[in-house]
């Protein structure tokens, strides 16, 4: 049931962000070490980076592959409750302070806290996550697509991080993949209804017929 995204979608989105021009005045700002690191990943499919035995996520996951739309809406919740538990007080506070900066909208105060976590704590997959949302609301979405790949790359059940990819890639008018990665979302979480939602939107753009 796991290896939802593969190196090989990857490899085709990095090579978009490397060599295609801005669209819709889009910052795409790419860093060296971000691009080696996309590099090192990209070629190979992504394992699951979750703990089993006595990991909560993984029977939230499997609940949530069979839960209708209400249910699903508390799993999630819980679900991301879990992700965001760094296992660190101090890593806890860092999340916080990000978090706090983004609904002032002080994007660049929430990049600092949210890279200070991510230094510290480089395999807690909702530091990258958290920067990636800071990035994009910033429209920096070189920045933020680089961000979300490393959080499917630490959790690739991260129904978050691939909807945020597939939100970005309609963006930039990439509608075949962006339809991709909202079917993608549905792997992991069938009932996404803003998924849906985009799925239905995206039907006779990408393939000519509607849902």
């Amino acid at each position: 049931m796991h290896n939802y995204v593969q190196g090989q979608y990857f490899a085709h989105i990095l090579n978009f962000v490397l060599y295609t021009r801005p669209v819709m005045n889009a910052k795409l700002i790419i860093a060296k070490p971000i691009v080696a690191a996309l590099v090192a990943t990209v070629m190979i499919s992504l394992p699951f980076a979750g703990n089993s035995g006595e990991n909560p996520l993984e029977g939230l996951y499997d609940e949530l592959q069979l839960a209708d739309s209400i249910t699903s809406k508390r799993l999630s919740r819980q679900i991301r409750l879990e992700w965001s538990k760094s296992g660190s007080a101090t890593m806890d506070i860092l999340l916080k302070r990000g978090r706090d900066a983004m609904e002032k909208d002080d994007f660049t105060a929430a990049v600092d806290h949210f890279s200070a976590l991510i230094d510290h704590a480089p395999d807690f997959a909702e530091g990258w996550h958290a920067r990636a949302t800071a990035h994009f609301r910033a429209s920096n979405y070189g920045l933020a697509i680089a961000d979300l790949e490393q959080t499917i790359a630490l959790n690739d059940r991260h129904f978050g991080a691939i909807y945020g990819l597939a939100v970005i890639l309609e963006e930039l008018g990439r509608f075949d993949d962006a339809y991709d990665s909202y079917s993608a979302v549905l792997n992991v979480f069938p009932t996404h209804a803003k998924a849906l939602e985009a799925l239905a939107r995206l039907e006779t753009q990408v393939n000519g017929v509607s849902l």
